[in-house]
């Protein structure tokens, strides 16, 4: 970390709200900035993708962060929004299984069809055949109890990346996807909501025998347990760096040009198939602090580039953007302007 000073008094604040996946990096990113720039405070709250929408449509902060694609009608409402993809991890399946010892016995693997099943309240029990087949050291250990079904209550990105391979793992998910779903599990009486990855991973460990979906980085940073998958090459993979890489390579062809893709159940034999970009969204044209304006774009900037911030999101499970995506991301936030004059 570069050499400096602690905040000083008086300094420029820029607010961000939004996603919960990235709020470990955010975090880091903040604390590291203010040696950087010791003018400039970060304030950086996990809110969920669909709240962060919000606040940046309202002009309520300076910046947001989304695991979900700005809608035509929030673009419509924001005016001049622009989403930047910053980096990319991975959603994962924790569980609180009482019977299995972490110590000692293998994670839990499962595959896209019984992950569909599960949360369409078809697989109601652990010791479905369908997941015995799936975990064959475990199969004597797997309880006759009911799963109960973990999801976030509010709108998330996190559950738009989720829901979007629950779409592409089968065509038996009728539930559909984006930041907020009907869930099959609710209406089956087995479902439990929880607000932000804090909520879902309270809900999960207070209740055994219960399953749930947070992000990567998450999961690793509070040292959850969460399940292999067995990907759409039929190979058991595990979280990680090295696979969603492998996921982004997949689909390194379908990034479009306003800067979105989604990167679910690639096809690739090391790709972990529930992936996805987080971005952050801010105004192109009509911030009217222009100081405070180039203090932002000179931070996110800064995270996009700096080796040091880069290894930091690496080292907590974060996936760093490929250069032929940084550098667009990069030409675009060169183009945000204020008063009509390029920000610098």
């Amino acid at each position: 970390m570069p050499a400096g000073t602690p905040l000083a008094a008086g300094s420029i604040q820029l607010n961000g709200a939004g996603s919960t996946f990235q709020q470990p990096a955010m975090s880091q990113w903040a604390y590291a900035y203010s040696y950087v720039d010791p003018s400039v405070a970060i304030n950086y709250q996990g809110t969920g993708s669909g709240a962060g929408k919000t606040a940046i449509i309202n002009n309520t902060v300076d910046f947001a962060g989304s695991d979900s694609v700005l809608k035509p009608d929030e673009v419509t409402a924001g005016k001049d929004l622009q989403m930047l993809p910053i980096l990319a991890g991975a959603v994962v399946l924790t569980y609180n299984l009482p019977e299995l010892d972490p110590t000692k016995d293998p994670a839990l693997i499962l595959d896209g069809k019984t992950l569909v099943g599960i949360y369409n309240a078809k697989i109601t029990k652990w010791n479905d055949p369908a997941i015995a087949a799936l975990n064959p050291g475990l199969a004597s250990k797997l309880p006759a109890k009911q799963i109960t079904v973990v999801h976030r209550s509010d709108g998330s990105g996190t559950t738009e990346i989720f829901t979007n391979a629950l779409s592409a793992f089968d065509t038996a998910w009728t539930a559909g996807h984006g930041t907020t779903v009907q869930w099959p599990a609710d209406k089956a009486g087995n479902g439990i909501g929880g607000k932000g990855s804090q909520g879902v991973a309270a809900a999960v460990q207070n209740t055994p025998e219960s399953i749930g979906y947070v992000e990567y980085a998450f999961a690793t940073q509070n040292k959850l347990p969460f399940a292999q998958m067995v990907n759409a090459a039929g190979k058991t993979v595990k979280a990680g760096p090295d696979t969603v890489t492998s996921a982004m390579n997949d689909f390194a062809n379908s990034f479009g040009p306003d800067l979105t893709a989604v990167i679910v159940n690639g096809k690739g034999d090391a790709s972990w198939p529930i992936a996805g970009y987080t971005y952050t969204i801010l105004h192109t044209t009509s911030m009217t602090d222009c100081t405070k304006a180039a203090k932002l774009v000179a931070f996110i900037n800064w995270f996009l580039t700096d080796s040091a911030a880069q290894k930091q999101a690496t080292s907590i499970g974060y996936v760093p953007l490929p250069d032929a995506v940084k550098t667009q991301v990069l030409a675009k936030l060169g183009q945000v302007t204020c008063q009509g004059k390029p920000v610098k």
